[in-house]
């Protein structure tokens, strides 16, 4: 079995490793400002509780669809293109349920956290406090230690509070800035902040982010053994996600202007300099690298990724598993019974054609030929019917079954079919994308210990791409967008298939675009739909992009049916036809392979709608509706309750039913 040591080390494990020493660390972490001096003059000590805080910021990350750092739901991407299915559950509070019209306080998020308790709980401003006790004691109780030492702690210190403020701003806009420790009271008049401007909350984060590129040392001067904490190049990389998101339309009511989209643009350029010269880059040059690079480095540096969430494989509490690994593999190669993340239709029809055009009938694209000619990506982030999809198996006395079919047909008894291989799989495509050849289906593949890029370099380079983009220079986002489909062996010619962009716009929503395809399934879909407000032309953003909203809009699904004869049968009807089928986008004669499975779905399928459609409420096809006040959650019930001075969202409830009055747009 593959083992790994896990850099955001578990409690458990801390807990162990404390337990010869005299400090109760869990009970003294409680008190904050009540560490002896001793213990901040000990390294061993104060990397324990740096480590700590890691884990508490990141224990949960163990899918690529989770965002927000302690919680990492995966909620959020369920209100994308990228997935389907709509709740029709009260107390799960689907934003996109058209049916609820959520703006009390009682239904806003809690992820601001819960009211003051004994116990110290894992909550955003209890992590920001974490930061807050080490960043006020380390130089002064700790002085006994190295500089380099204390730089290296007071960086990553820094970083983490940043990346929590970030979260919190994306979440609510405008929220208290906390950059001491003080002592939780709802009665102490000096402890009632008030929430700042999101301006402010942004000069916050920059300013950590600042600070700990100017403490933290590059991967290569951390070493090996200390690889996956934060560098200097990945707050550098920080920044410009904050200041591309500041300069979008959800913060920026003037962001036809050119002030915030240079500030992004300064930073994203100095974040480039500096991860070059620290060995950074577009991983590879091929699309079987690009394939690659999400599996190949097992806690060691790839140059792709700026931040990583390193996890491992094994089965005890010290081990940390990859979940996403388990939710994609489908039942035949050893997933759970009804496993597979079914790609929308919408989803499948987005990935360029192999020349760079948008797939269009005019650009030959064939909807129900979907694998013909496509982007070197697509093979690499979906499986379908007849695809080659590796796996390492372990499990005694079954066959490994690398080429995976997903189709159904029709049985003897009324409405009831079969499904190849038991995969019943409501649409014709799948995603294998960030799944390692290499993981084992012993016990359904849940001790995966693939490592989760958060923040590649790829992403930089499309945030690079977008602000030069939003300040018309399109020349400059052509030669950003032609480096990340260059690696992937796109052709050059027509820069790349983007053709020209004839203004601002136009090279906007060719970045938006790349986005969606370059970081598909990597959690980013939502803030990117978030910052632009895509769901509705409320701010006029669509109409300016040439975007449908996607309010109004369906998560469409379908069956490949077999469509010959017209007796049903009990077995399989492909079996013996299908055997020499199987298409590997790294086969030498993988177009020979795509025209043979053209012909053999020509011969054989159909698309069929399933009788319960991918959106639906009751059954019945549900479009997405996510109501304008969603974009900035407002504050919950419990929160407003104890602090009574913290004003409310505009266009959300206060504790006493009044409209809120905080503007997160000033």
């Amino acid at each position: 079995m593959k083992t790994k040591f896990n850099k955001y080390i578990s409690l458990a494990l801390l807990l162990i490793v404390g337990a010869s020493c005299s400090d109760n660390f869990l009970e003294e972490k409680k008190q904050y400002n009540y560490f002896d001096d001793e213990f901040y003059q000990s390294e061993e000590r104060v990397n324990w509780y740096v480590n700590n805080v890691y884990y508490d910021f990141f224990d949960a990350y163990k899918s690529p669809m989770g965002t927000v750092v302690g919680s990492f739901a995966t909620t959020q991407a369920s209100y994308t293109e990228e997935v389907g299915g709509i709740s029709n559950n009260a107390n799960d509070k689907s934003f996109i349920n058209p049916n609820f019209t959520w703006e009390n306080a009682a239904d806003a998020s809690a992820y601001y956290g819960t009211p003051l308790a004994d116990a110290v709980k894992n909550e955003p401003y209890n992590r920001i406090r974490d930061c807050n006790s080490m960043l006020e004691n380390i130089d002064i109780k700790g002085a006994n230690l190295s500089q380099v030492f204390r730089n290296r702690i007071k960086g990553q210190m820094y970083y983490l509070r940043a990346i929590q403020y970030f979260d919190l701003m994306r979440t609510y806009g405008g929220v208290p800035i906390v950059t001491t420790v003080e002592n939780a009271t709802n009665n102490n008049p000096a402890t009632q902040l008030p929430r700042a401007k999101v301006s402010e909350v942004v000069a916050q984060i920059v300013s950590d982010l600042d600070m700990a590129a100017s403490l933290l040392p590059t991967a290569a001067e951390w070493g090996a053994a200390e690889y996956g904490r934060y560098t200097k190049g990945a707050a550098l990389a920080q920044k410009s996600r904050v200041l591309l998101t500041y300069a979008s339309p959800l913060f920026n009511k003037n962001w036809e202007s050119p002030e915030r989209w240079d500030a992004a643009l300064k930073a994203g350029l100095e974040a480039e300099t500096q991860l070059i010269a620290a060995g950074h880059n577009l991983y590879g040059a091929s699309a079987s690298d690009w394939a690659k690079m999400f599996y190949i480095s097992d806690n060691s540096f790839n140059p792709e990724a700026i931040t990583v969430r390193l996890l491992a494989s094994g089965t005890t509490n010290l081990n940390s598993n990859n979940s996403w690994e388990k939710s994609i593999r489908l039942a035949s190669q050893g997933g759970a019974a009804g496993s597979g993340v079914k790609a929308p239709k919408r989803m499948i029809d987005l990935f360029p054609m192999a020349n760079g055009k948008r797939p269009t009938a005019a650009n030959l694209y064939d909807p129900f030929l979907f694998f013909k000619d496509r982007d070197p990506r697509f093979y690499r982030t979906f499986a379908f019917s007849g695809s080659y999809w590796p796996y390492t198996n372990s499990v005694a006395n079954t066959t490994t079954q690398p080429t995976v079919w997903a189709y159904r047909w029709s049985t003897p008894a009324a409405n009831t079919f079969g499904f190849s291989m038991g995969n019943d799989v409501p649409s014709p495509a799948f995603v294998r994308k960030m799944s390692s050849p290499t993981v084992g289906n012993a016990s359904n593949f849940q001790y995966s210990g693939t490592d989760i890029i958060d923040y590649r370099f790829a992403e930089l380079l499309l945030n690079i791409a977008e602000c030069y983009a939003a300040l018309g220079q399109t020349n400059n986002t052509l030669a950003y967008l032609g480096r990340i489909r260059n690696r992937v062996g796109i052709p050059a010619a027509n820069n790349y298939g983007i053709g020209t962009l004839g203004n601002k716009y136009e090279a906007i929503e060719a970045c938006l675009y790349e986005r969606r395809v370059e970081l598909a399934y990597e959690g980013k879909r939502f803030w990117d739909i978030q910052r632009w407000m895509l769901y509705s032309n409320d701010a006029g953003t669509c109409s300016k992009l040439g975007l449908e909203p996607i309010n109004g809009t369906q998560r469409v699904g379908n069956y490949l049916h077999y469509k010959i004869g017209n007796s049903a049968v009990n077995t399989d009807p492909l079996t013996s036809a299908r055997a020499s089928i199987s298409v590997d986008p790294d086969a030498a004669n993988f177009q020979a392979q795509i025209t043979a499975l053209a012909a053999f779905y020509t011969t054989n399928f159909e698309l069929r709608s399933p009788p319960t459609p991918m959106d639906n409420i009751g059954g019945t096809a549900t479009n997405i509706n996510f109501r304008q006040n969603y974009y900035i959650q407002g504050l919950s019930q419990a929160v407003l309750a104890q602090n009574p001075w913290l004003k409310q969202t505009v266009g959300w409830k206060d504790a006493n039913g009044a409209s809120g009055t905080y503007d997160y747009q000033e």
